[in-house]
């Protein structure tokens, strides 16, 4: 009887405790399930319900907007710690009018881009959104004018507005933190305001607004109040003729306006053919100082007629000639397999990074030429060096990239080392390994028809921008992407080091991922890998990062493989090992076995504390 009833408390207990596990592991649940904003998806609600798109946001934006805190199954959607971050719908064909005040409750929104679309109407309110970093609404059919609220944002850092209908003033925007801003291209009136942040952006970001005025270089200046044109020459009180003295001015005058604009023409004459004639004496005794190709310029540029008549083609508004490249002051920045890369400087002061392209695919057409470039000209993302115009000949094939300043994570990780260097901590490398993990990841959505997104993924093709304006922000962008289909074969690329490559084999999107696993071995053993300098190590491992890290980690000497530079930060040692162990996955000889490149940014963002 006494075992019965013990039996029975016991299985009454376990009943409890069954209940009580049930009930924590449906709240749980329920919990996971519900965590949301209402008001951050009843304002995308809103835009979903009044716009049209060939994206079908009515079949995609379904449940919850943010699942898992940081990741969403909505189109265009990305979160952070359940809150909405990025509204992205860009090229997507939106048509219709924003909802009036939708993005109110969207307070922890950083990115807006409703870029490339045929939106109408005014520009949406951004009242009460103080994390807004990037705002890109252009090429769109908006008109009105530019809300004054948008002056307000603190956090503003780029500001694209190019190619609508907008009328009025430009509001004083004075962020310190606004870094690019364009409102080229539209139908913009008076005075540029007088904020040192708006005089110092150069009129690309102001053109083609006909009544527009200001003291930027390049742009009509604004009258001055008070001075009016003179009236006609007065007469006498009597309303007689003209003193005869006066008839005597305005007939010599009339005689000495047509020699003086002869005068005027011979001076300039002179003037130019000196400075064409000191220019060619220039370019004979110093070849190697001359930028693109300016060498023989006169014989290089008439002896074909496909040469002649070859024009830049840009991505969007032009705003500067074949000639203003082929003039410009440049100096290299580096020399690959691919071809060299020129700063270039060109008397508008705009500075551009060109690449003087080699080894090209010789049975490529310049069609196919022409429809690859304008395809990765149209991706843009802020981790990705933007494409703005390209050149294609017989003989000549140039990128015109965004010129960044400073260096190349190559630069950075490796030349100089020793005493007053310097050197990258272990809280900057993280965030660039993460910034480098978005821009591919991008380019592998956005590219997913190519075989290789990227194909070209080294050190010395991510640049890095230290922006001391914008509280010493880290700006990463990639390089050299998509190259692939333009080039003679994959060795030629970074992809050249990958087993399936080597073998002989088929490469696809995974060879990418090999390739950011050495970058991020790099990073964090700070030695290079073998296609990126000489092979002088003796030890043949070593040549091979991939091999050696994992040879070190499976020998319990883990701690052997970190950069000397980052030793004495050692509450970073269990970041650094775990990122370690995503780069070796990532390296794995079987591209079938490596992580696909959205679950390495996964990871890494489960990884790093930052």
């Amino acid at each position: 009887m006494v075992g019965c009833q013990w039996f029975s408390m016991m299985s009454s207990a376990a009943t409890t405790s069954f209940f009580i596990v049930s009930l924590i592991i449906t709240r749980s649940i329920a919990f996971e399930v519900n965590e949301f904003f209402p008001d951050e998806r009843d304002a995308l609600m809103q835009l979903r319900d009044v716009v049209n798109s060939t994206s079908n946001l009515h079949a995609n934006w379904t449940g919850p907007p943010c699942n898992n805190k940081n990741q969403s199954r909505w189109a265009g959607i990305a979160c952070s710690d359940w809150h909405v971050t990025h509204l992205v719908l860009e090229g997507i064909n939106l048509t219709g009018s924003l909802p009036s005040m939708f993005l109110h409750n969207l307070t922890y929104l950083s990115k807006l881009s409703f870029s490339n679309n045929s939106l109408h109407g005014p520009l949406p309110n951004l009242t009460n959104l103080m994390h807004l970093e990037f705002v890109f609404l252009s090429r769109n059919q908006f008109t009105g004018s530019i809300p004054s609220g948008y002056i307000d944002l603190p956090k503003l850092a780029k500001l694209e507005l190019q190619e609508n209908d907008l009328s009025g003033t430009i509001p004083p925007f004075n962020q310190q933190s606004l870094t690019a801003f364009n409102v080229s291209n539209n139908k913009l009136e008076g005075p540029i305001p007088q904020t040192p942040v708006l005089q110092r952006f150069s009129k690309t970001s102001y053109a083609n607004n006909s009544a527009l005025c200001g003291e930027i270089s390049g742009l009509n200046p604004c009258p001055v109040p008070g001075i009016t044109p003179s009236g006609p020459p007065s007469r006498e009180k009597d309303g007689g003729a003209l003193e005869l003295w006066s008839i005597a001015l305005i007939a010599a005058a009339a005689a000495l306006v047509p020699l003086s604009v002869v005068l005027i023409f011979l001076c300039y004459y002179r003037k130019v053919y000196r400075k064409r004639k000191k220019q060619e004496q220039q370019q004979q005794q110093q070849p190697e100082e001359v930028c693109i190709e300016r060498r023989g310029r006169r014989n290089y540029w008439s002896d074909d007629p496909e040469r002649v008549s070859a024009e830049l083609e840009f991505m969007e508004k032009p705003f500067f000639e074949l000639d203003d490249l082929l003039r410009a002051a440049a100096q290299v920045l580096g020399k690959g397999k691919l071809g060299t890369t020129y700063k270039a400087m060109l008397e508008c002061g705009s500075v551009v990074a060109v690449k003087r392209l080699k080894e090209m695919n010789t049975s490529l057409s310049k069609k196919e030429f022409v429809q690859q470039m304008r395809l990765l000209g149209n991706v843009k993302h802020e981790n990705l060096a933007e494409i703005i115009s390209f050149y294609h000949s017989k003989d000549e094939k140039l990128i015109i990239y965004e010129y960044v300043p400073d260096a190349s994570l190559f630069t950075l990780l490796h030349e100089n080392r020793g005493s007053g260097r310097r050197a990258l901590d272990w809280k900057t490398r993280v965030w660039i390994i993460k910034e480098i993990a978005k821009g591919v990841e991008f380019l592998h959505g956005r590219l997913g028809s190519q075989r290789v997104p990227h194909g070209n993924l080294k050190s010395s093709n991510v640049v890095i921008h230290f922006n001391q304006q914008v509280n010493n922000s880290i700006q990463v962008k990639l390089t050299d992407y998509g190259l692939l289909p333009l080039v003679r074969g994959p060795h030629k690329l970074a992809i050249g080091r990958t087993p399936e490559v080597r073998e002989g084999k088929r490469v696809t999107s995974k060879a990418d991922v090999y390739c950011f696993g050495i970058l991020l071995l790099e990073i964090v053993t700070g030695k290079v890998p073998s296609s990126e300098g000489d092979d002088d190590d003796d030890d043949d491992n070593r040549r091979d990062l991939s091999g050696w890290v994992r040879k070190a980690v499976n020998s319990d000497w883990s701690t052997d493989i970190l950069d000397v530079e980052i030793l004495g930060e050692k509450e970073g040692y269990d970041e650094m090992l775990k990122l370690t162990e995503i780069a070796l996955d990532c390296t794995d000889d079987l591209p079938e076995r490596r992580p696909k490149m959205t679950e390495v940014l996964s990871r890494i963002d489960n990884t790093s504390c930052i």
